[in-house]
C-alpha cells in the first residue's frame, strides 16, 4: 500500500514538476519573441500606412502618435482598435482608422483608411476579405485600381445619397455582375467620414499617450 502511495506522489510530482519547467519554457520563449513580433507588425502597418498617407506629409512619429478607439458601429468595430495621427509641426494634418464593412458578399471586409483634417479621403486600403477570387478582387489594390476611387472623397461635397454604387444611383463605378462588395466598401468608407466627423477632435488632440475615444454601441 505504502508503495502505491509513494509511485502516485511521486507520478504527481513528476508532472507538477514538468508543468512548472513546461510553463518557464512558454514564458522565455514569449518573453524573447513578442518584442519581435510587435516589431514586425509595426512595421507592416506602417507599410500599409504609406500606401494611403505619404510619409512627406507629417513630421512626427505616427506610429507613437496613437489612441484606443472603442468598439463603434459608424466604424463596424466589435472591439477596440487603434488610430494613428498626422501632424506637421505639431498640427493634425490626418488621422488613420481602422474600419469592417460587415455586409460583403462572403463576410467582414477589413479597411484602413487616411482621412485628412478638412475631412477628405488620403486613401483607403482592403486589408483583409474572403470575397469570390475574381469577383471581389477588384477591392484588392495589387490586382486593380477601384480603391483609389475613394482619394480626395469627402461628405462635405457628398450626402449619403451620392455615397452609393452607381446602380443605387450614386457616385461609384463598380464591376458589372459584382455590386455587393463595393456596395459593402463604400458603405463602409461613408460610415467612417461621419465617426470622423463627430470625433474629430478627441482624435486630433494634443496627446502622445493613449486616448480613449467614446464609441456608439
Amino acid at each position: 500500500m505504502k508503495r502505491i502511495v509513494r509511485s502516485t506522489l511521486q507520478t504527481a510530482a513528476n508532472l507538477v514538476f514538468f508543468a512548472i519547467i513546461g510553463t518557464a519554457i512558454l514564458a522565455a520563449t514569449h518573453e524573447l519573441t513578442h518584442e519581435v513580433i510587435e516589431r514586425t507588425i509595426e512595421a507592416e502597418k506602417l507599410k500599409l500606412i504609406s500606401q494611403i498617407l505619404p510619409a512627406s506629409d507629417y513630421d512626427n512619429d505616427i506610429m507613437q502618435d496613437e489612441r484606443c478607439i472603442e468598439a463603434d458601429t459608424l466604424l463596424g468595430t466589435t472591439s477596440q482598435t487603434v488610430a494613428h495621427v498626422a501632424r506637421r509641426n505639431g498640427e493634425a494634418v490626418a488621422v488613420v482608422l481602422e474600419a469592417i464593412a460587415p455586409d460583403g458578399y462572403s463576410g467582414k471586409i477589413t479597411l484602413i483608411m487616411a482621412i485628412r483634417a478638412n475631412g477628405e479621403l488620403a486613401g483607403v486600403r482592403v486589408v483583409s476579405h474572403k470575397e469570390t477570387p475574381g469577383l471581389g478582387d477588384y477591392i484588392d489594390i495589387a490586382k486593380n485600381p477601384w480603391i483609389n476611387v475613394f482619394v480626395g472623397k469627402s461628405r462635405s461635397v457628398w450626402g449619403d445619397a451620392e455615397w452609393r454604387v452607381k446602380k443605387d444611383g450614386g457616385q461609384f463605378e463598380h464591376m458589372a455582375g459584382a455590386t455587393i462588395t463595393p456596395r459593402a466598401v463604400v458603405k463602409a468608407v461613408n460610415r467612417a467620414l461621419l465617426y470622423f466627423a463627430q470625433h474629430r477632435e478627441p482624435l486630433f488632440a494634443q496627446n502622445t499617450a493613449a486616448t480613449d475615444t467614446g464609441g456608439h454601441p
